[in-house]
């Protein structure tokens, strides 16, 4: 490794449904990168070998060429990562960050960052990241997996009745940035919103609607910044309010009870240890009226452009957006 500055390989698109969505993260990290003046090499394993010329051509909305998860395996052991320090994924979603990707780059000696393979795999799962916050002591709403095998809509929508209630929250088991999220208010909606979430995942996770606040913690470092509370203009956070611009406030640090916001740090820190996550994170959670909080999921490749959540907690806590991406580099390193 250079004793001036590590090389880097860049990752975004990816073959997740998130695609779109690394790309926006992707780009904001190779602008840091540039300020920082860190050789980038970017790759999006996604096209293999056939790599953009142009820099714009990995953001493009448009694909450059043909996407695939084999194209993802030929890239990783290939010499596009040759000669490179340390791997930064921008890549979110399936295949992405739930150590599938995470694996071959461990087969090729490579560092990266982020979470390793196991903690990024338990940590996509939501119903085995749930069932670990239990163990830790991390509260979180109840719920329940369906899959097509298991899909009696009589008995589950009796189920759902008596042990979750209406409204509840349908999503698939493996995916991020609420895609194939529905908000069911009643059970004539409820089959409809697990399909939606089966188009996405073998599994469908039914969870309990905690009405209150959205709050989520960012951990740097095993620290936890500032608590950041999110409020859409309308409805509920979901993959519209999340991507579009003036959709959505935040208000960080949140304007909750200092005692509820030291517990939330607390809890963020207990699920990411309790998931064995490394470098950064982002926890999830939802603030009951009555102040209790429920960790929802642990996202170990959160959005990093210069506006995303993570980087507006580091900014709180006087952090740059380039500060935060050498400190993640740093601990890959």
């Amino acid at each position: 490794m250079s004793l001036q500055k590590p090389k880097i390989a860049l990752l975004v698109g990816g073959t997740s449904p998130e695609r779109q969505v690394s790309k926006m993260s992707g780009k904001g990290v190779l602008q840091a990168l540039k300020d920082l003046q860190y050789p980038t090499t970017l790759i999006d394993p996604a096209y293999g070998l056939k790599q953009p010329k142009e820099e714009e051509q990995f953001f493009a909305e448009k694909d450059f060429a043909e996407v695939s998860n084999r194209n993802c395996i030929t890239a990783i052991n290939s010499d596009l990562l040759d000669d490179i320090d340390v791997v930064f994924s921008a890549l979110h979603g399936k295949w992405a960050e739930d150590g599938t990707i995470q694996s071959l780059l461990e087969l090729r000696g490579l560092k990266y960052t982020g979470s390793k393979v196991l903690a990024s795999a338990l940590a996509m799962d939501k119903e085995m990241s749930k069932v670990i916050f239990q163990r830790a002591g991390v509260q979180t709403a109840n719920w329940r997996i369906v899959n097509n095998s298991n899909l009696d809509s009589k008995s589950l929508i009796a189920e759902i009745n008596s042990e979750l209630g209406f409204p509840c929250i349908i999503k698939p088991n493996d995916q991020g940035s609420t895609v194939g999220l529905t908000l069911v208010n009643d059970e004539k909606d409820v089959i409809e919103g697990i399909k939606l979430a089966l188009q996405y995942s073998s599994k469908a996770l039914i969870e309990k609607y905690i009405p209150g606040k959205e709050l989520t913690v960012a951990i740097l470092l095993n620290e936890a910044l500032p608590v950041l509370e999110i409020v859409p203009k309308s409805g509920m956070y979901d993959y519209k309010h999340k991507y579009t611009s003036g959709m959505s406030e935040y208000i960080v640090p949140a304007e909750i009870p200092e005692e509820v916001s030291n517990i939330a740090k607390q809890q963020a820190i207990e699920a990411f240890n309790a998931l064995g996550c490394d470098g950064y994170a982002r926890a999830d959670f939802r603030l009951s009226d009555n102040n209790e909080l429920y960790c929802l999921e642990v996202n170990t490749l959160p959005g990093m452009t210069a506006t995303s959540l993570v980087p507006k907690a580091a900014k709180a806590v006087g952090i740059s957006f380039e500060e935060l991406i050498k400190k993640i580099i740093q601990q890959a390193l």
